[in-house]
């Protein structure tokens, strides 16, 4: 069954930008976004470069799959640092290192602070398994479960202080079956994430006006 994707504009409208955008990834687990980013840029679906990878897990699948591609991944240990601000500055050293103008968080399973977003003011993406406003933070799919709902699906948002209330810039929408569990319908969540990120972040870089900060759509339910 295909679920649509519920990007505006369409993405054949979508203007690139005339240089590849550097793009920083922030990683936790097993890097499966990163890898659809990576495939977007390969096929020409989208005119970036990723630039280095960032993981807060020395176990962090990302790490084998950057290492596949010849991307750099810098590990930068959260429990090595005493408070969120230093992490979050440790970062913004990588980051500032490798020239990256746009920060995308894809897995990370860490909060950011004001350290990190006044560094990339409006140029932190995060995608979430969800429908936001509905099910933010933790166990998103298992609340959907919970709740009842027929239809969830994932988000791709501006990142904020407070966690998954970023404007939107856009999200899929995925049917709940019928004897679905938080692994099936995690997979099919999945899916579209692969497909709406490259999209959201092809969005977020068009040049609009001689700037390549974003339009985004805002927050539909509002």
């Amino acid at each position: 069954m295909g679920q649509p994707s519920l990007l505006w504009p369409d993405p054949v409208e979508i203007p690139a930008p005339s240089e590849p955008v550097l793009l920083g990834i922030l990683a936790s687990g097993n890097g499966s976004n990163f890898a659809a980013i990576a495939q977007a840029i390969q096929s020409g679906d989208l005119k970036a470069e990723i630039a280095v990878v960032i993981t807060n897990n020395p176990k962090a699948y990302v790490r084998q799959r950057a290492e596949q591609l010849g991307i750099p991944c810098v590990l930068l240990n959260h429990r090595e640092y005493p408070q969120r601000e230093a992490l979050d500055t440790a970062m913004i050293e990588v980051l500032k290192q490798y020239r990256v103008e746009w920060v995308i968080m894809a897995g990370w399973m860490r909060l950011v602070t004001e350290v990190l977003i006044a560094a990339y003011p409006g140029r932190i993406l995060n995608l979430h398994p969800s429908l936001l406003p509905s099910f933010k933070g933790l166990h998103a799919v298992e609340q959907a479960l919970e709740y009842g709902v027929k239809i969830t699906g994932c988000t791709v948002h501006l990142v904020t202080l407070e966690m998954d209330s970023g404007p939107i810039v856009a999200q899929a929408a995925v049917p709940i079956l019928p004897g679905d569990t938080a692994e099936s319908l995690y997979q099919r969540i999945q899916a579209q994430e692969h497909r709406l990120y490259p999209q959201a972040i092809r969005l977020c870089i068009a040049p609009i006006e001689g700037s390549r900060l974003p339009k985004p759509m805002g927050n539909p339910h509002n």
